[in-house]
């Protein structure tokens, strides 16, 4: 029982939100709930006075008064006009109050997402952050629809109540007893119902996750021929929420009808007393036509919040999910400093770095290098050996656990909000483009002409296969550039970072895909651009190492030794062993390579 008693309570409050944040749209809709309700009671006393008054005196006297006809047809059309009113106004505001809700909490459950930090997000599958945005949602502010009707019909109950004790004591008390029956139907459906909701929210969330990562590698899935145990993963996750739905659909089977039943079952034992109580002479026919009628008209508020109160747990479990998103902690905490605006490159300074994925996984551990403006410095390093946590650090996707990183002197973490992102750009080697135009993949909505969308191109050693596209820029690329090669999706992302000139450009292997001849032209065209960015490289090739002005080289997370290519070479035989297994696994056959120039 407590249980149940703290689902109402929660539900309450859960409406309680968006009563306070739509106050307005709340009040309009609840007044046409109310005079629907009281013009539904206003019904039942015109029907018994139509029964006192035409009716009976039609039997007594053989004929009916014409006048009196056209009075009660006024009557019952005046208030079914006015009820139709307050029908429209109740489903009107009920459905804006609870679509405008469903957007806000969208909106926030968005911003939540934007702002917290990439390590948050990968403790939490996409399948899940979308069902927090989508079916916990919808979930949490199902109750909406209702509430209007429920708050309303709730006057409405108060006035047939009272006007059932004015036409007859007896028979108001006998119908009243529904009620106590009405709440203990309620107490059993909440007390079964509300776990099998929150499991089903919970498969909602997992049955995404599945399908996600199905159709995110749709390539491996058939490659492999995992075709089958995909179907049967994502079958064996539907049968369990079908199989809970089920059952919540059975306890909601029964409930309803109970529900329903509950009322007509009243208004019959009414209709027995009332008919001995009418032979007694101790009331009159007219008062057992208006209880009884009000009696059903009694169980459509008792409907409706019975609707209400089944909408609580599922809306519970909603709520809570998508609050936990909302108070999750770890945002990233910004200052009000400027980033500085400039055509020179960055200085970037990185002291005494380090980052953990726990207290014991060292990943970053003293990382002290700085780049000076305008100069190109290569990350080199084996597998795992933070190259890449770096290159997240220097973008502030994440923020280190010790140390920090200076960009033309400032700390990153003192710079405003947005601030950042306007001088520095990362290219990562998984290349990412929207089912949108060239265009459109390279500006992504910045106010950017033509011109400079074409020289950014140019620099990426894209602008040839994008003038052979049926449409130019305005080609659509498909979901994820499925249009295009590895190495052209590359350079279009690589074009998206160049047309925003930024101070310092950091490239995470993002020319992987490409071949080396390429790659050779894109690191001379950014190094000998027009824009002089400070430029970060990933880079595995002795073709791209070279083109650097320094070389840092990383083991086990620490700098092991920093110098020109050459140097390096010389004294270290660590890194000599490193560059010279990258450039032996590099190499392929001739046809190969030639298959791979045709391709790019």
């Amino acid at each position: 029982m407590a249980k149940r008693r703290g689902t109402t309570s929660a539900g309450f409050a859960v409406l309680g939100v968006a009563i306070r944040r739509e106050p307005l749209i709340f009040t309009l809709s609840t007044i046409g709930s109310v005079l629907f309700g009281a013009l539904t009671v206003a019904d039942a006393w015109v029907l018994g006075w139509a029964t006192d008054h035409v009716v009976l005196p039609a039997f007594e006297n053989g004929e009916i008064d014409s006048s009196l006809l056209w009075a009660v047809f006024a009557l019952f059309l005046g208030v079914a006009l006015l009820r139709a009113v307050g029908i429209v106004a109740r489903r009107l505001g009920a459905g804006v109050m609870q679509y405008r809700m469903q957007a806000h909490t969208r909106r926030a459950v968005t911003r939540q997402y934007l702002s917290l930090p990439m390590e948050w997000h990968q403790r939490h599958p996409t399948g899940q952050l979308l069902s927090n945005a989508n079916s916990d949602v919808e979930a949490a502010w199902g109750p909406i629809a209702p509430l209007p009707m429920a708050v309303g019909t709730v006057a409405m109950m108060v006035i047939a109540i009272v006007q059932m004790f004015l036409a007859d004591v007896v028979m108001a008390v006998v119908g009243l007893l529904v009620f106590p029956a009405v709440v203990v139907a309620n107490l059993f459906y909440q007390r079964y119902s509300s776990p099998l909701m929150t499991k089903a929210q919970q498969l909602r969330a997992e049955l995404s996750e599945v399908a996600h990562e199905s159709f995110d590698g749709a390539m491996v899935v058939k490659t492999l021929g995992r075709e089958s145990e995909e179907t049967e993963r994502f079958a064996e996750t539907a049968h369990r929420l079908r199989d809970v739905n089920m059952r919540a659909g059975r306890i909601r089977a029964a409930f309803d009808p109970t529900l329903a039943a509950l009322p007509s079952l009243g208004v019959l034992v009414v209709l027995a007393v009332g008919v001995e109580r009418v032979l007694g002479g101790a009331t009159d026919a007219g008062d057992v036509v208006t209880v009884a009628y009000l009696l059903t008209i009694v169980a459509f508020p008792i409907r409706s919040i019975g609707w209400l109160l089944g909408e609580f747990p599922r809306s519970v479990v909603g709520f809570n999910r998508v609050r936990s998103v909302l108070r999750a902690t770890g945002e990233m905490q910004y200052g009000d400093a400027p980033a500085v605006r400039s055509q020179a490159g960055a200085r970037l300074a990185v002291e005494g770095l380090a980052y953990r994925y726990d207290p014991e996984q060292h990943l970053l551990e003293d990382v002290t290098f700085t780049v000076e403006p305008g100069r190109t410095v290569a990350l080199v390093g084996a597998t795992a050996s933070g190259k890449s946590t770096l290159t997240n650090l220097m973008a502030r996707l994440v923020d280190p656990a010790e140390g920090r990183i200076l960009l033309d002197g400032t700390d990153l973490r003192d710079l405003a909000r947005g601030e950042l992102a306007q001088v520095v750009s990362v290219v990562a080697q998984t290349a990412f483009l929207f089912d949108d135009t060239v265009r459109d993949n390279v500006t992504l909505g910045a106010d950017v002409s033509d011109e400079e969308v074409w020289a950014a191109l140019r620099a990426a050693q894209a602008d040839g296969f994008v003038a052979a596209l049926p449409h130019g820029l305005d080609t659509q690329l498909g979901e994820r550039g499925a249009s295009l090669s590895g190495g052209q999706r590359q350079r279009i992302s690589l074009a998206r970072a160049l047309v925003r000139k930024p101070r310092l450009l950091v490239l995470d292997d993002a020319t992987s895909a490409v071949d080396p001849e390429v790659e050779a032209r894109i690191l001379e065209a950014l190094r000998s651009g027009s824009h002089d960015s400070t430029l970060v490289v990933v880079a595995y090739r002795k073709a791209t190492i070279s083109l650097a002005d320094e070389v840092v080289h990383l083991e086990d997370g620490r700098v092991a030794d920093r110098g020109t290519h050459a140097e390096l070479l010389a004294r270290s035989p660590a890194y000599a062993h490193l560059v010279n297994a990258y450039e032996m696994r590099a190499d392929v056959p001739a046809e190969s390579s030639a298959e791979m120039q045709e391709a790019e």
